[in-house]
């Protein structure tokens, strides 16, 4: 069985890629570069991008209770 992994990539102005993930296939593999129209995320918009989805686990009040001993006094 063949099995088809898609890793995000970044592509520089000389056309080097680089990965934003470390993988470990073992040997090398073949690879296809698909290359996309828009510019990269940066990692502050993926955050926000992310905020909505994880909301509803962040704001739960065992999440609250979990992590108040790290919250400053006021």
């Amino acid at each position: 069985m063949q099995v088809v992994q898609t890793i995000e990539a970044v592509l520089d102005e000389s056309g080097a890629v680089r990965l934003l993930e470390r993988i470990d296939f073992g040997k090398p593999r073949r690879a296809l570069v698909t290359i996309l129209e828009e510019p990269p995320l940066l990692a502050s918009e993926t955050a926000l991008l992310s905020e909505d989805a994880l909301a509803e686990d962040w704001l739960r009040p065992e999440e609250e209770a979990s992590w108040s001993h790290l919250q400053s006094a006021r």
